[in-house]
């Protein structure tokens, strides 16, 4: 574990070192509203989909889908699944509903209208985050690398994310929006904006200070959770066990 914290760290140093050297765009967060999040959630995914919030939660023995109140936090619906699965990144493609598991390597499709379930695929490799552009899956597994699959997951394309032609690794949770990839690096207090043409990291967004101090108990995990809502052109952050999403937009530092 103190070997991953120093990787870790190591990566938020290269990424502030790099935005000076590769002349990347830097950006700090207003926060325009916030909102009550279920402390019980261990935020994998966050993602809209006809004006509609979705979350996926993660942990053994505590993993959900749900369709979201965004003024209340409350879940309107809940999937619930087995012990043995650690559920992580989820999106609606297609009419269908893919839900990603960590270590399992099972992915889960479902109806995106009814939340029925419809079938289980052998995924290969780790899950993390996943989005989609209209026209492919796009998934992290903790890597520097993104995949672009087809509904069946099959992989169609590979990028390297890069700051200043240095990989940029643990890539986690996963949104797009006006064609760029935004993604949390897992554990830092960074959000990354990926080029899905060739994985270059064309801003960087610091998150720092978003959830108050008054506000963290020793439950407050990791910020993990982007989600745009395409009928507003909103933006709003969470994290794993927050108290808050936060509607936010970007300002240059």
């Amino acid at each position: 574990m103190k070997t991953f914290r120093i990787m870790v760290l190591l990566i938020s140093l290269l990424i502030a070192l790099a935005c000076t050297d590769a002349g990347v765009k830097e950006y700090r967060l207003e926060v325009v509203a916030e909102y009550p999040h279920d402390t019980g959630s261990y935020t994998q995914g966050l993602f809209f989909h006809d004006g509609q919030m979705y979350e996926s939660t993660g942990l053994h023995g505590k993993s959900t889908f749900r369709k979201v109140d965004v003024e209340t936090g409350e879940a309107l619906e809940k999937l619930n699944f087995d012990k043995k699965y650690f559920v992580e990144g989820s999106v609606i493609w297609n009419g269908n509903l893919y839900i990603l598991t960590w270590e399992s390597r099972v992915a889960f499709i479902y109806d995106a209208e009814t939340l029925e379930y419809k079938s289980s695929w052998k995924y290969p490799r780790e899950g993390w985050g996943i989005t989609t552009d209209g026209k492919h899956l796009i998934a992290s597994d903790g890597t520097a690398n993104l995949y672009f699959m087809d509904e069946n997951f099959a992989q169609k394309k590979k990028i390297l994310v890069t700051i200043d032609d240095r990989p940029v690794r643990f890539l986690n949770e996963l949104e797009y929006i006006d064609g760029k990839i935004w993604a949390n690096v897992y554990t830092a207090d960074e959000i990354v904006i990926i080029d899905p043409k060739d994985g270059r990291v064309e801003g960087v967004i610091d998150c720092r200070g978003l959830l108050p101090k008054e506000l963290r108990t020793p439950d407050t995990d990791v910020l993990n959770g982007i989600a745009y809502d395409e009928k507003t052109g909103k933006i709003y952050l969470t994290g794993k066990n927050w108290p808050k999403i936060y509607e936010i937009k970007l300002t240059r530092q």
